[in-house]
């Protein structure tokens, strides 16, 4: 099981569930110090066994090469892949790639990543961790870039939110050896976002627990994959349909093309 975004919130609490449940994990984190906890959680989980382990930021696609040489070498199997890593950008940042990093981070890297271990998941499952808030905006497959000046956080997030489902539909249909679906894992009480947004989920009080979000992404992982819909969109237990745009086939065949180019593969 590698899971991105595993050193804290949701993938740390599904890491914590799969390791308990005797599972190998891979634990994928940006910052050292977060790592090194969320590996010491997972370690404890799983009796003493050592999970995996590697640090990346997505907002840098050749780490994202390094953690896909380093799953090649080591994993001649990967079962689930939880493209879990992402969050709110609270100003507009461009990335050393020379992308918008919120589409970066939460769509393009995830997309690069999956992309490349394509072959060692035949048979197995792509999780990604989408959002409701796919409501508020749509991705642009002609600029990944976008405009500093009218940058919204809302709306970018919710762009890349609204990728993650078009992605999971159309890996769904060009993967069929691959069963590829996405989720919105609720309002989760965790160290996400920048500044304010940060705030607001830690502190607001009707946020979902990291362990009910996680369960619900180890339901995703683990459910047979007959009791599923392969592309589907997940809102609990329940197959959703998205928004308009975000369940769009055309948007999300130009989507994938674009993204391939923008990422190289």
């Amino acid at each position: 099981m590698v899971i991105t975004g595993a050193s804290s919130g949701v993938g740390l609490a599904a890491a914590v569930r799969f390791a308990a449940q005797g599972d190998q994990v891979v634990v994928v984190g940006r910052t050292t110090e977060r790592l090194d906890a969320a590996v010491a959680r997972v370690r404890a989980a799983g009796g003493g066994r050592e999970p995996g382990r590697f640090q990346a930021d997505f907002e840098r696609l050749a780490q994202v090469r390094d953690l896909a040489a380093y799953l090649l070498d080591t994993y001649p199997v990967i079962d689930v892949l939880a493209n879990n890593a992402g969050g709110m950008v609270g100003g507009y940042r461009r990335t050393v790639d020379g992308y918008e990093a919120t589409i970066q981070g939460n769509h393009l890297a995830p997309f690069l990543l999956t992309t490349l271990l394509r072959e060692r998941l035949t048979g197995g499952r792509v999780v990604n961790t989408a959002s409701r808030v796919h409501t508020q905006g749509r991705p642009d497959p002609d600029d990944f870039t976008g405009d500093p000046e009218k940058f919204r956080w809302g709306r970018a997030y919710g762009a890349a939110k609204s990728a993650n489902i078009l992605f999971a539909a159309e890996a769904a249909r060009r993967w069929p050896d691959i069963t590829s679906v996405s989720f919105h894992p609720g309002v989760v009480r965790t160290n996400f976002g920048e500044g304010a947004v940060r705030l607001v989920y830690r502190f607001a009080p009707f946020l979902t627990t990291p362990e009910k979000a996680g369960a619900l992404l180890v339901w995703l992982a683990t459910t047979p994959a007959a009791e599923l819909t392969d592309g589907g969109y997940y809102v609990g237990h329940k197959l959703t349909r998205p928004a308009a745009h975000a369940g769009d086939r055309e948007a999300a065949t130009a989507l994938w093309d674009a993204s391939a180019a923008a990422v190289g593969v």
